[in-house]
Order: C-alpha cells, then sequence, then structure tokens
C-alpha cells in the first residue's frame, strides 16, 4: 500500500508564547520535544515539533511560536480540532491531571460510540483525547508523571469544518483513498483502511459558520502522509487533474512537501516519511539542539540571541 495516503503525517497550529507552549505539550502532556527547528520563512521564530520517541508519522503536532501575534478565531475553512488517541480507562486521569494545569475541561461526552474527553490549549487550540474502539498499540512516549496505561499514542483524528463537504468529501475518498464510514447529525467521519491509526478526518458541515481568522490557538494546515517522493509526485498529477492549485515539491529537511488549499478552504499538505528527524541529530538527543535549515545556518549567532530559551 506504499502508493497511497497513509493516514495523518502531523498537524501544524499557531501558537504565541514559545515557553507556555513548550511547557504545556512537553510537561502537562507528556509529548517529546522531537525538533526545534525554526520557521524556514521567518528564521526569528520557532518551529517546534512535539510527538513520539522517533517523530513518527501520526504523532507529530507542530506549532510556529508568534509572541504577540493574536488571537485567532476558529471557523469554517480550518481544521477546528486535533484528536489524540488514549488508552481505555485514562480519561479520569487526564482530567485530573488537566485540572491541576488549570486547563478547563467539558464533561466526558461519546462521539460515534467512542468516549472523548474536550479542552483547550493555553492559547485556545481545540483538543480532545479520544478512546478508539480498538485498542492503539502504538509505543507512547513516557514522562516520570505519564506511563503506557495514560499517555497519548499519537493522533486519533482531525475535524474540518466546512459550510459544504461535498467537494472536500471527493478529495477525500476520490483522490486519498478515505471512505465515509459513519455520520452523527452534521458530523461526517471519514478513514482510510491503509493504516491502523491516525486514519480518521471527520467533516463537520456547518452552512451558516464563519470563517475562522488564523493566529494564534488556530491550525494552519494539515499534512497527509506518503511513503516517498514517487508517490507524493503521483497525488501532485491527481490533485493538478482537478484543476487545483498545488506547489512543487519543498524540502523541509524532514520530509518532503507539497501544499493545496482544498475546495472547502482548508490548507491540506501531502509530506513524505523520508527522510525522517534523525537525519541531523541521533535519536536519543532529538529536540536538544537548535537545528537550523541550511540557508538559514548563517544566522545561527544572531539566532541565538534573538530565539528564547526553552527549559
Amino acid at each position: 500500500m506504499n502508493n497511497t495516503i497513509l493516514g495523518l503525517h502531523h498537524i501544524t497550529a499557531i501558537a504565541g508564547n514559545a515557553q507556555q507552549n513548550f511547557d504545556f505539550y512537553t510537561k502537562t502532556m507528556g509529548l517529546r520535544l522531537v525538533k526545534k527547528t525554526v520557521n524556514f520563512d521567518d528564521p526569528e521564530t520557532y518551529h517546534l515539533y512535539y510527538g513520539d520517541e522517533t517523530g513518527s508519522a501520526g504523532t507529530i503536532l507542530t506549532f510556529f511560536p508568534w509572541d504577540g501575534i493574536g488571537q485567532g478565531t476558529e471557523g469554517v475553512g480550518m481544521a477546528t480540532e486535533i484528536g489524540y488517541a488514549v488508552p481505555q480507562g485514562s480519561l479520569d486521569f487526564w482530567l485530573d491531571r488537566l485540572g491541576q494545569a488549570n486547563i478547563k475541561t467539558k464533561d466526558i461526552a461519546e462521539r460515534f460510540g467512542e468516549q472523548f474527553l474536550a479542552f483547550k490549549d493555553p492559547d485556545g487550540l481545540s483538543l480532545s483525547l479520544i478512546v478508539p474502539k480498538a485498542e492503539d498499540l502504538r509505543k507512547p512516549w513516557e514522562t516520570d508523571e505519564i506511563k503506557n496505561n495514560t499517555a497519548t499514542r499519537g493522533f486519533h483524528s482531525t475535524t474540518l469544518t466546512l459550510q459544504k463537504i461535498e467537494e472536500t468529501a471527493k478529495i477525500l475518498t476520490d483522490i486519498f483513498g478515505y471512505r465515509l464510514l459513519a455520520q452523527e447529525g452534521n458530523r461526517y467521519r471519514f478513514i482510510t483502511d491503509a493504516v491502523e491509526n491516525a486514519s480518521i478526518v471527520d467533516l463537520l458541515e456547518t452552512p451558516a459558520g464563519i470563517r475562522g481568522r488564523n493566529a494564534s490557538g488556530t491550525n494552519h494546515h494539515v499534512a497527509f502522509r506518503v511513503k516517498d517522493e514517487a508517490t507524493q509526485m503521483e497525488f501532485r498529477e491527481k490533485i493538478l487533474s482537478k484543476n487545483l492549485n498545488i506547489t512543487p515539491k519543498i524540502d523541509r529537511d524532514y520530509f518532503y512537501s507539497l501544499y493545496f488549499r482544498e475546495p472547502g478552504g482548508v490548507l491540506f499538505e501531502i509530506a513524505t516519511e523520508n527522510p525522517g528527524f534523525t537525519v541531523d541529530e541521533p535519536l536519543n538527543e532529538l529536540g536538544t539542539h537548535l537545528m537550523l535549515p541550511h540557508q538559514h545556518e548563517h544566522l545561527r549567532e544572531g539566532l541565538d540571541k534573538i530565539l528564547p530559551k526553552l527549559s
């Protein structure tokens, strides 16, 4: 199944303060900082990657922390929720842990027969912890306080909010190989059978919804995973055949990327598995050094003074 979309690769969002973002995702949520680098287009801003031990595709949440950017607004034309898979029986642990961190949570609820706990991170980004029907057997990153029986496994799903879902659904089914799994009200669940995890995209149809505004606390784009560059180029041709604009292949150091905006307005990326996050740091040192794109290496001395120290 190498020549297909293999579920979610990563999701990128916008934050405000970098230290606050780092503290929440590494200390409260217990994710590993897999890579500390900078925004390709704005090297005075971090690009932080959080995930499992190796930064496996389907576990990677990344952030551009622009201090002072102001609060964004979730709405139509964007991804509006990130769902993480957690083990059966762990939601009470997370209720308590998030409460201790002064994170307001909603009541535990059920969607498509799965229990979930919804909340927002300190910047207002919508997250949920979901107990999947089938046990998620991915090996989690553990910390002193968050062990195997409670740790997040990586992405369960993402939700896209749209005024109309029809054309976006066609991208998922006709090009990406997803199928409609179920519907609850105005929420339509699509799934790919190509992978066991990080395989779900929910489309939320809100005809009267207001278009979102990208800033702190909102998602920037959703990236889908392919095995390699050859497969990626096949998908580029498929996207072009639908008369959609798509970028050339872009080298992002840890994967290769294509970007296009799907008909509902959400920015999609198609990202490769190769070369991975150990291309410039050994596994045991991931996230411990400031790694710069080669075109920005000459800025290192100045960036070391500008970028906030994370601890």
